[in-house]
Order: structure tokens, then sequence, then C-alpha cells
């Protein structure tokens, strides 16, 4: 039982990663002293896709499961409605090569709006100290 727990737990931090790799230039633009944190993770997750490789907490999970006993995953809440998010159905490597495109345009668009804005707000800055 605790081992599932465990799995269901490494899940849920895994779709929270994959949400701050994606999403996470968000949260810079309101937390900034997690910018490198956020640089890092997203630079993991575009290197994991463009690899083709399998992220350490997917391992991680599928021990904690077959620890377990369980050979596949049940049919429980977080695994209904996460694994197919994490997981889906007919990832190929063009897939994969696609979402590792759509992390670096999400963020490459995100982090040049904070800095067109950190830009505009220093030459206001700057004009108003004169």
């Amino acid at each position: 039982m605790i081992y599932r727990l465990l799995a269901d737990f490494v899940l849920i931090l895994h779709f929270l990663f994959i949400g701050f790799v994606i999403f996470g230039g968000l949260l810079v633009s309101r937390y900034f002293r997690i910018v490198w944190i956020h640089i890092a993770a997203a630079c993991w997750g575009t290197f994991i896709e463009l690899n083709g490789g399998v992220c350490p907490l997917t391992l991680i999970e599928v021990k904690l499961r077959r620890i377990a006993g369980d050979s596949g995953y049940s049919d429980s809440f977080i695994e209904h409605y996460l694994l197919p998010v994490i997981y889906p159905l007919g990832l190929t490597r063009d897939i994969q090569l696609w979402l590792a495109g759509l992390v670096v345009l999400i963020n490459v668009v995100v982090y040049g709006a904070l800095v067109y804005r950190w830009r505009i707000s220093r030459s206001i800055s700057s004009r108003r100290a004169r």
C-alpha cells in the first residue's frame, strides 16, 4: 500500500514538474528568484524530449509500482486523470520533437516578454531619474 501511495506521489510530482517546465516562465515573472531553477528545468525537459530519453521520475514511479505488486496502472483517480497527460498513447519520436519545440517556443515567448517588460521599466526609471 505504501509503495502505491509513493508511486502516486511521484506521478503527481512528475505532473507538476512538467507544468513547471512548460509554464514556469510565468512564475518567473512574479518570483524572479526562481529564474535559474526554471531555466535548468526547461533545459532538462527539452533535453529529455530531444534525446527520446526517459525521465528518472518515470523510472522511480515504475519501480515503486512493481514493488507494490502492480503489473500496470490500475484505475485510481490520479492514474486515470494524470497518466494520459504524462504518458499519452501513441507517443512517437516525432511527437517528442514537437513537444520539445513547444517547450522552447513557450519559454522563448515568456522570457522575451519578461525582457521587454524589464527594458521598458528600466527605460522609464532612467527617464524619471533625469
